[in-house]
């Protein structure tokens, strides 16, 4: 699944070219594309031509462009493998299409806005904003907590909430309501950057260790937005379809059955979560209390 700098690519590779940017026309070839916008679709497209998008935002994995009229958001939620392309407006269907978007930019003429999606997890949805703390954010965002890119997000608050917590520091992580942002790729480079057992208890970890784990985070998720992104395949790619290249940096993610390159230990592939961690249990070993 995109995390989030994949999803920041692809923000800061749409805001140029739809902020202040007219929507001229909308054409839905696949409902399943609208699972977030339970209205439908020609409530989507009613809702969407003629209006104008003023901005370009996101928060963890959720992107959205507010809107001019009304206090309103296109939003996206890019699932396991959804695209947000810039296109020529009489560029050729894509592979995966599920919704193409005609916008008229005063400075660049005229695009398509392109939503792909392969295995049609991903949604789009207009959604209503409201107030969260400064910022207007949309209602199916608000339950997620800010992420540690946000200049907004509460350090000390983190710390303490980890540290009452009797739950694996992983799985903390991963916990969007917590800290969001963060999926499976980016908590284990993460733990693995600040020698930290993906199994240990919040609890069991001081104050010291979960504010050098958050530093890790944050070093982490900005060398990957340096990058691109991580790509594995051809699905998790910038506005104009290319992918990011951070799968050449990780150190654990991936690696199971490789030397560390911090001691050389074996890193370790485990099941978790219907998924997996990986780790060095050489230099990443489990704090107990």
């Amino acid at each position: 699944m995109p995390e989030l700098p994949e999803v920041e690519v692809v923000r800061s590779g749409l805001a140029p070219a739809v902020i202040g940017a007219q929507i001229m026309s909308v054409a839905v070839f696949d409902e399943r594309a609208l699972t977030r916008h339970p209205a439908g679709a020609a409530d989507f497209v009613a809702q969407l031509e003629g209006d104008r998008i003023v901005a370009a935002s996101r928060r963890g994995k959720f992107l959205w462009l507010p809107l001019a009229r009304g206090v309103t958001a296109l939003t996206a939620h890019l699932g396991m493998s959804g695209q947000m392309l810039l296109r020529a407006p009489d560029a050729p269907p894509e592979r995966h299409e599920r919704i193409r978007i005609g916008v008229q930019h005063p400075q660049h003429g005229d695009l398509a806005v392109v939503f792909a999606d392969q295995r049609t997890f991903g949604s789009l949805a207009v959604d209503g904003l409201v107030t969260d703390g400064a910022d207007l954010v949309p209602t199916q965002v608000r339950h997620i907590a800010r992420d540690p890119l946000d200049l907004a997000f509460d350090d000390h608050a983190f710390i303490a909430s980890v540290r009452r917590r009797s739950s694996a520091v992983k799985r903390i992580l991963l916990d969007q309501t917590i800290i969001s942002g963060v999926g499976n790729i980016y908590a284990d480079e993460s733990l693995w950057a600040a020698r930290i057992h993906p199994e240990t208890h919040g609890r069991a970890l001081s104050a010291q260790a979960v504010g050098r784990l958050l530093g890790e985070v944050r070093l982490v998720l900005e060398k990957a937005l340096a990058e691109g992104g991580t790509s594995f395949d051809a699905q998790y790619v910038n506005v104009n379809g290319e992918a990011g290249y951070f799968a050449h940096s990780l150190n654990a993610y991936g690696r199971g059955g490789e030397p560390c390159a911090r001691c050389g230990g074996e890193i370790r592939r485990e099941s978790f979560m219907n998924r997996s961690s990986h780790y060095c249990p050489r230099c990443q070993r489990k704090t107990s209390r």
